[in-house]
């Protein structure tokens, strides 16, 4: 072992005060929870755990531990959320009329910018009043909300664009790449001279907010964005239908103009 390997577990066996061979897993867990608590950073407390797996698996042969010392992953940051004022300035800023439904689209129904592009006019259940979102992430299918607002702002948008397959459609036989979206979205930022950093996945995010605010269960959630966990103690739960057309999209409390009147 190199030195600084050799010193993770030095460490180790130290802050227990025995050898490193009488000492198990828990004691394992212990110590990760010990140098946590002093601030170690992730990559420091990954290479600490690297050293103890490489120790107990070849140096000692015990090949059933390495498998059960857990990597720390590191923390992700939570994106911003906007309020409902912020979220109309936000969208009443983006310039083009195609890149403004689309970026609306995707706040009233909590989509993926990947997944508000690739949406297709037969995706749109007016009857039901849901979207089927397909080929999400995970190339996993569902189906979310059809917010009326945004059916009305859906129906403004194609007596004007006149789109046939794809709902965004770009160039040639292709919807509108993403790339237009994060380039509305830094416009419209600009613009609007927010503070924060507005992204797709920050309408989606404030989409999931705004739902948990007004009151809607935890779980519904969780399906509208496809999410198989959307916290730690929230477990996936299939919702039918019907529940989901029922529930309302933050979009139908805000007072936006997004396309003008026919």
């Amino acid at each position: 072992m190199t030195d600084a390997p050799a010193h993770a577990v030095t460490k180790f066996s130290r802050y227990f005060g025995r050898s490193p061979d009488r000492l198990g897993l828990e004691d394992m867990r212990a110590f990760q929870v010990y140098l946590v608590s002093q601030g170690i950073s992730w990559p420091a407390l990954n290479q600490t755990v690297c050293a103890l797996r490489f120790f107990y698996g070849v140096t000692l042969d015990r090949a059933e531990i390495p498998e059960r010392i857990a990597y720390a992953r590191t923390p992700r940051k939570l994106p911003a959320i906007l309020s409902a004022d912020e979220v109309v300035r936000f969208l009443e800023a983006v310039p083009s009329l195609k890149a403004r439904t689309a970026l609306t689209a995707a706040y009233a129904a909590g989509l993926r910018a990947s997944e508000a592009v690739s949406l297709k006019i037969a995706d749109i259940d007016s009857q039901r009043m849901v979207i089927q979102v397909r080929h999400g992430k995970g190339a996993k299918d569902r189906t979310v909300m059809l917010s009326p607002q945004l059916l009305g702002i859906l129906r403004t948008y194609w007596r004007l664009a006149r789109p046939r397959n794809w709902l965004f459609p770009g160039r040639g036989d292709k919807p509108i790449d993403v790339q237009v979206l994060y380039a509305a979205c830094r416009s419209a930022t600009k613009a609007t001279g927010l503070t924060k950093r507005v992204s797709v996945h920050t309408l989606r995010h404030s989409f999931a907010t705004h739902l948990l605010e007004s009151g809607v269960d935890i779980r519904i959630i969780q399906v509208l964005l496809g999410h198989t966990h959307l916290s730690t103690t929230a477990r996936y739960t299939q919702v039918a239908t019907t529940t989901i057309a029922r529930t309302e999209s933050p979009l139908d409390r805000l007072r936006l103009e997004v396309v003008p009147p026919a």
